[in-house]
């Protein structure tokens, strides 16, 4: 037996595959004692004792204590099989045991692989030795890997299967853009900037919040860097997605506003009891707080917490007008209860109806019989509401149904509308444009680093008029 090329054959697979050497040494002295058993047909584990010189390879065999004089390789085909497969396996499970042990402790750290196939939706990825798998659901939605791509991606989980270890990798996970932000922004890393929230719709918008435990270091616009060169790098590797740079504020107030930048918040009324914030801004800058889609708005209440209804002044006025005549006409309920609805950020019948009785009774100080006609009379008001804005926006929807079909015939070359306000309609429709994108990340403060503004959509305001839900 050539004990030196035995030894040169350990020393690399123990390098390739990160496994002790010692292991590997523990392992071909098992498959030896199998393989004599085996050869001696005998079942007692204590009968034969292999050892293996770590230095020089030299393998010594005892039988009852005894030494052995018969040399391994005189060993028959199925005692020499034994060995093979005995030695395969537990090879197979060190390397097992030390991928669990390595991938297990950088869960959540990013790493970079090669993209190799796809299976079942699924993308393979190969990271160093390990084969991870990327699901569908953690991948950015529209990206799209051929084999050899680099890959850069977060571990997301580690699990033993018996058989083989699954190494989970992730794109679409949160902590992603806070890990990209660490290898980008040394601040981050340093923890001079901390994270405060995050939120993600992953391959289209993020918002994030920062503070410093500095005050000489501007969160923002560390992480936004010298010409957004630090947020950039984050934005082309995640290709293209939308990064809102927030700046955290403890106040939920302020916080808010921070998170719907680059729409302009004229005023913030919260409800505690409700969990909700009624945000009013001007009629301008409407599209713009509720973003495309109602994106905007979406991810502004995740990151903060609150539930977020966007209204106009006109929106929100009325709706303070509607609630104070229902309950003013309730015997007892004064203008000064008003007035404490209002600082409790009830601004609607909807809000009375959804806070309950025990609210009323208590912040109000009024009896049970009065509080339950409030929330019956509230109730039977806000169906009426509803089915006002329902109406309302059947006929919007109608409108704008016979504006796009007049301008389709204009196109067409067909006679303009008898109507004049629908033909000019379908004139102004024909010249509507787009509105030209600007910069792909918002710093949440500055102007120079606002995120696309959305244009104009009625279909994706993320709030009823009266506050019914966002």
């Amino acid at each position: 037996m050539n004990t030196g090329e035995m030894m040169r054959i350990l020393d690399s697979i123990a390098r390739d595959r990160n496994v002790d050497r010692q292991l590997l040494i523990s392992d071909l002295e098992q498959a030896m004692v199998s393989a004599c058993r085996k050869h001696y047909q005998t079942l007692d584990t204590e009968e034969f004792v292999c050892t293996i010189d770590q230095a020089t390879g030299e393998m010594n065999l005892t039988r009852h204590g005894e030494p052995m004089e018969m040399d391994p390789e005189a060993f028959g085909r199925i005692a020499a099989q034994t060995f093979k497969q005995v030695m395969i396996q537990r090879f197979r499970d060190d390397e097992r045991a030390s991928l669990l042990d390595e991938y297990s402790t950088r869960v959540g750290t990013i790493v970079t692989g090669t993209a190799q196939r796809y299976d079942h939706g699924a993308l393979i990825v190969q990271v160093d030795r390990a084969e991870c798998v990327m699901l569908r659901s953690e991948q950015i939605p529209g990206e799209q890997f051929n084999p050899g791509d680099r890959v850069r991606a977060m571990i997301l989980d580690v699990k033993d299967t018996g058989s083989q270890v699954k190494i989970y990798l992730s794109r679409a996970h949160p902590d992603l853009i806070k890990r990209l932000f660490e290898v980008e922004v040394p601040e981050v890393a340093e923890r001079i900037i901390e994270v405060k929230a995050m939120a993600r719709e992953a391959g289209f918008r993020t918002k994030i919040a920062v503070s410093s435990i500095d005050s000489k270091v501007d969160a923002v616009g560390a992480c936004v860097g010298v010409r957004g060169s630090r947020i950039k790098n984050i934005v082309d590797e995640l290709n293209g997605e939308k990064i809102d740079i927030v700046r955290w504020n403890e106040s939920s107030q302020i916080l808010i506003a921070n998170a719907l930048k680059p729409a302009e918040v004229a005023e913030i009324s919260l409800c505690f009891e409700l969990g909700r914030a009624t945000v009013v801004v001007r009629d301008d800058q409407l599209s713009l707080a509720i973003g495309k889609r109602g994106q905007n708005v979406r991810l502004a209440a995740r990151l903060t917490g609150w539930d977020v209804d966007i209204l106009t002044p006109e929106e929100f006025n009325k709706g303070l007008e509607i609630m104070s005549e229902t309950l003013g006409s309730i015997e007892g309920i004064t203008e000064e209860h008003m007035d404490r609805l209002a600082a409790l950020g009830m601004v609607s019948v909807f809000d009375v109806e959804e806070v309950g009785i025990e609210v009323l009774m208590t912040e109000l100080e009024i009896d049970e019989p009065a509080a339950l006609h409030a929330i019956d009379i509230c109730s039977t008001r806000a169906k009426e509401v509803a089915e006002q804005q329902q109406k309302e926006k059947e006929e919007a929807a109608q409108r704008r149904a016979e504006e796009q079909a007049a301008a389709e015939r204009l196109l067409s070359g067909e006679a303009m509308p008898d109507d004049p306000e629908m033909a000019a309609a379908a004139i102004l429709g024909m010249g509507a444009a787009p509105a030209a994108p600007t910069s792909n990340a918002s710093s949440g403060d500055d102007a120079e680093d606002s995120a696309t503004e959305p244009t104009q959509d009625d279909d994706a305001r993320a709030a009823d008029i009266l506050g019914g839900g966002s």
